[in-house]
């Protein structure tokens, strides 16, 4: 008899806890709600329902690996939950494997015939998968195709006079034309095609001359910038500008990748980092981030944007341009900066990151994939990937690589924090994220690092996210996607 009272308590208090992780999910406080919800499961573990409801918070914290792992475990406890297949396949929809959400899709609208969501999703999934067969029916060979920039001639295409916007005088860019550039997009006017064109194209071939991981020589008495993701939030680009002066060779500054998507400027994000990249190579340095892909951007707004706001052509130019930034950098061959992490096996040299032939696509797996997905995790050792690409590493990892490269600090993005930074691995990692009120709806600061040589120690600034037009995030998404959000 104790037993079971012992089990109905045990089974009422996990339903206390559902409670407690509901109200902080719908507070925002996702990873809260994830360890609530964790909690409960450690006294029910056959609730379906506990499952389902963290793999929705683990999908707000953009960790679909475990969002699809838990969606997994609600179906093999209850094949017939419908919430179970719905949760999975928004997870693979995130990541973008469209036929294996449909799967699951299909399974809700067979379980829910009468649910019009489900069947839209369907519809929507279906699409997308014609979609993509088609595209991958008409695609060139890697050996046939031609740079989309060899067909571009922008000085032949016309200004119309009614134009009054930011124009660039001949070759140069100048200052003077990088900060009306800014005011005009801060006023919501576009600029020329012409023009951007040119950005676009000069900032192609001074990254395609670049190594894959690039030395920066810092002067003793003179400082450096490193910001992280910035996410198409271009009212915050510009209060980093306010807050710690525009880039220049006294002032220079390394974006960590992830400068696009999910924000709805990420053209104007995009076009003024690569426009001072143009004005002053040594004033901004440009890393790549896991979404400056072809496939993150089809599903996170930047495709959409650049059709809408440019050309289907830029579309092109960008995903090449993408494929021509380095992969990783080095201050002062001190500290190691990298959009996601490190790496699944020891050993790994600089001059092996050097070597990565990285004009190409971010593979699934691999030195290229995990220096953008992986992530570092509390535990030693290593383990799998909370998003279902890379992987998680611990301070051990950490520790190991930088005695192998003679180096003091790993500084990495990829990874929104609540206070815009966090320092882990005993001090010899530090995440930085540059997007605050991430998506208008995280709540968390943003940060930036200063580091002063010689002795490089990280100053870190934190900032509060500023008041921009009511254009919405994802606002140029694939609308299927949305509907997740």
């Amino acid at each position: 008899m104790p037993n079971m009272e012992t089990e109905n308590s045990s089974v009422s208090r996990a339903e206390e806890l559902k409670a407690l992780a509901n109200e902080a999910f719908r507070a925002k406080k996702y990873s809260q709600a994830i360890d609530l919800y964790s909690q409960a499961i450690e006294l029910n573990s056959q609730n379906a329902v506990y499952y389902a409801n963290r793999a929705f918070a683990h999908t707000k914290l953009e960790e679909y690996g475990s969002a699809i792992q838990d969606a997994s475990k609600a179906i093999e406890i209850d094949p017939r939950y419908p919430k179970g297949y719905y949760r999975r396949g928004a997870a693979y929809l995130a990541m973008g494997k469209f036929k294996e959400a449909l799967k699951d899709f299909q399974q809700v609208k067979k379980l829910s015939p009468n649910d019009p969501d489900a069947a839209q999703k369907v519809k929507e999934c279906e699409k997308a998968v014609k979609k993509l067969k088609f595209e991958e029916a008409i695609a060139v060979p890697e050996s046939e195709r031609h740079s989309v920039a060899d067909s571009i001639d922008y000085r032949s295409i016309e200004v119309e006079p009614q134009y009054s916007g930011a124009r660039i005088e001949g070759d140069v860019i100048t200052l003077d034309f990088v900060k009306k550039m800014m005011d005009d997009f801060k006023n919501q006017k576009c600029l020329h095609k012409r023009y951007a064109f040119q950005i676009v194209l000069q900032t192609r071939e001074m990254l395609r001359a670049l190594p894959s991981l690039v030395d920066i020589d810092i002067p003793d008495g003179k400082h450096f910038t490193v910001c992280g993701d910035v996410h198409g939030q271009f009212y915050d680009l510009l209060n980093i500008f306010e807050l710690n002066g525009l880039p220049s060779e006294e002032n220079p500054y390394l974006f960590n990748g992830d400068f696009v998507d999910r924000g709805s400027f990420s053209v104007e994000v995009i076009l003024t980092l690569f426009a001072f990249k143009c004005m002053c190579p040594s004033a901004i340095y440009l890393s790549r981030g896991n979404h400056e892909s072809k496939s993150m951007n089809k599903i996170y707004g930047f495709e959409g944007e650049v059709r809408s706001k440019l050309s289907e052509t830029f579309v092109e130019l960008f995903a090449e341009v993408f494929c021509f930034l380095p992969l990783a950098h080095v201050l002062n061959q001190k500290v190691f900066v990298v959009h996601g992490g490190l790496f699944s096996v020891d050993g790994v040299k600089l001059s092996d990151i050097k070597a990565i032939d990285r004009f190409c696509e971010p593979p699934e797996e691999g030195l290229m994939c995990e220096l953008l997905w992986s992530d570092p995790q509390p535990l030693p050792g290593r383990g799998p990937s909370k998003r279902g690409v890379g992987l998680s590493f611990g301070a051990d990892v950490t520790k190991r690589f930088l005695q192998d490269n003679s180096l003091d600090l790993v500084v990495r993005s990829h990874e929104v924090k609540d206070e815009g930074y966090e320092i882990e691995h005993d001090g010899k990692l530090i995440t930085v994220f540059s997007a605050p009120n991430y998506c208008d709806q995280m709540g968390n600061k943003g940060a930036f690092i200063r580091f002063e040589a010689p002795t490089l120690k990280p100053n870190i600034v934190t900032f509060a996210a500023v008041p921009h037009p009511d254009v919405k995030p994802m606002a140029y998404a694939n609308n299927f996607l949305r509907m997740f959000q």
